[in-house]
């Protein structure tokens, strides 16, 4: 588990877990008015090339023919920047923790 300020980052190994995934990852918060929550349903991927990205709890729904998904976590102003952030925030603490083993 890692500690950043008032969140952390906990990897979860899950058992028969499909081929790529590499873990499950929870944001734990602990100051604020989330204190002693968590954010579940991140998992960080294995591409077919080897890189390890990160993605978000959502959910499926149908639009029409066409099935699209609704993210839990968005930006406030609705740009990419912050999602940006937080993905390299967790890959960050799997890496530490990964090379710390």
């Amino acid at each position: 588990m890692s500690k950043t300020k008032a969140r952390q980052v906990q990897f979860v190994a899950r058992e028969n877990a499909p081929e790529r995934l590499v873990t499950e990852a929870e944001v734990l918060f602990d100051e604020g008015p989330l204190a002693g929550t968590k954010l579940v349903g991140f998992c960080l991927w294995r591409s077919p090339e080897g890189e390890v990205y990160v993605t978000f709890p959502s959910r499926a729904f149908g639009a029409g023919n066409e099935r699209r998904y609704f993210d839990y976590l968005r930006a406030v102003d609705g740009t990419a920047e912050p999602i940006k952030r937080v993905k390299a925030w967790i890959l960050e603490e799997y890496r530490k923790g990964d090379a710390a083993e």
